[in-house]
């Protein structure tokens, strides 16, 4: 068996299986228990129906990604990329218009096995649980618009980095490192201007009490900030959510409907005072420079394995391209990006509690946060006791509890 056949195999179901113990672990640890620090905000019906949730959405993704694998390695061994390479040089079109529509094709055929899985998720499963208030219209549009984004800001990425690879050999890594990453922040300031207005309307926040204290708490902290405004995140769900949007002087807030509807005038201050503390402590700056190292080492390494003949032949290709080996790497890379999602997992749920710590010291409503964060917990019908192996792998943030606790030790400390 070809060698690099038998590591994406390994990769492939061994990544599979490794995600079916976590899963399996978390469910476990799923405690019938209610914390004492959810009484009054969970009754016990409530947090049956978080468990639930829990189970339902895991065996869910285990199925799917579990399809997934049996289909990619299905597509591998049955050799049916290359019958997809000889589809498109079959139209005689540049090598770079060729590799298009290579990956187009596949990725094509990935959303259209994705669909049905995405439509049981929003109308059947979020909708079980009344969280779903996507409408069918809405859905359409969505899949549309992003799908017309992909194919256009994907189709331009992808241009670039066959070019680069195509004229420059060896050196083409370096060029694609630096263009991608010059890419990424250009898209920093044009995302929330021109892309999150396709899918969401944003609106000012009136002046009024909450415009007048999150300005006030803003100017304590000598945050500035272009404007304040309300997302219609009711549209598709009940979840609540608040966010920064945009860099530098064109900073906003941005509030979902929800959250203002849930949440009091300290609570949704508090909140906002956690986002404040990440850029204080400089963690944005921090996660653009991690992106900026990994994508310069996946280029290289990538350099490296591109146009490797052993590597088409375990994926029973007639013919080298860039555009091929660029999409067979991802298999290869899957791991070591693994391990990377893990360290960057780590050092995100420090930077939680850092801006934890922040928003406690810079607001003063440490108590009022708490609050915050269980009501957010409760409306998401979240997992409150996740495996610790879960944890590693795949938390941004740190469960609830151990959040908690570190607020409640920062608001000890000071008083």
């Amino acid at each position: 068996m070809n060698f690099y056949l038998a590591i994406i195999l390994i990769i492939l179901i061994g990544g599979y299986l490794l995600n079916l113990l976590v899963e399996l672990l978390n469910i476990k640890a799923a405690n019938p228990k209610l914390p004492n620090e959810f009484i009054g905000y969970y009754d016990q019906e409530k947090y049956k129906e978080s468990q639930k949730y829990l189970c339902e959405n895991s065996c869910f993704n285990l199925i799917h990604s579990g399809l997934l694998t049996g289909l990619f390695v299905t597509l591998i061994l049955a050799g049916l990329f290359n019958w997809v390479d000889q589809l498109v040089r079959s139209f005689g079109f540049s090598s770079i218009l060729t590799g298009l529509l290579f990956v187009f094709f596949i990725f094509l055929g990935l959303e259209l096995i994705n669909l049905p899985f995405s439509i049981y998720h929003i109308f059947v499963l979020e909708q079980k649980y009344g969280f779903n208030r996507t409408s069918v219209k809405t859905f359409i549009l969505d899949k549309i618009k992003g799908l017309m984004i992909t194919i256009i800001l994907g189709a331009l990425i992808l241009s670039f980095v066959f070019w680069f690879f195509g004229q420059f050999r060896s050196w083409g890594w370096l060029f694609c490192w630096i263009g991608l990453t010059l890419f990424e922040l250009f898209l920093l300031f044009i995302w929330p201007r021109f892309i999150m207005p396709l899918f969401n309307k944003f609106e000012p926040i009136k002046k009024g009490q909450l415009c007048e204290k999150i300005q006030s708490y803003a100017d304590s902290q000598n945050f500035k900030i272009q404007g304040i405004y309300k997302m219609d995140a009711s549209r598709r769900s009940t979840k609540s959510n608040a966010f920064f949007a945009g860099f530098g002087k064109f900073k906003r807030i941005v509030l979902f409907d929800t959250l203002i509807e849930n949440h009091s005038l300290d609570e949704i201050v508090a909140i906002l005072a956690h986002e404040v503390g990440h850029y204080k402590k400089k963690h944005v700056f921090q996660i653009i420079l991690i992106s900026f190292i990994t994508n310069g080492f996946m280029f290289y390494i990538l350099s490296l394995f591109i146009t490797d003949p052993n590597l088409f032949k375990a994926f029973k290709m007639e013919n080298i391209s860039v555009y091929a080996g660029l999409f067979f790497f991802g298999f290869l890379y899957a791991p070591i990006n693994s391990l990377f999602s893990v360290l960057v997992n780590k050092i995100s749920r420090k930077n939680e509690k850092e801006a934890d710590y922040f928003a406690v010291k810079s607001s003063g409503l440490g108590n009022q946060f708490i609050k915050a964060l269980k009501k957010l917990v409760v409306k998401n019908l979240s997992n409150l006791t996740p495996h610790p192996i879960k944890v590693l792998l795949f938390y941004s943030h740190p469960p609830i509890l151990e959040r908690i606790r570190y607020i409640r030790k920062a608001i000890d400390n000071g008083k």
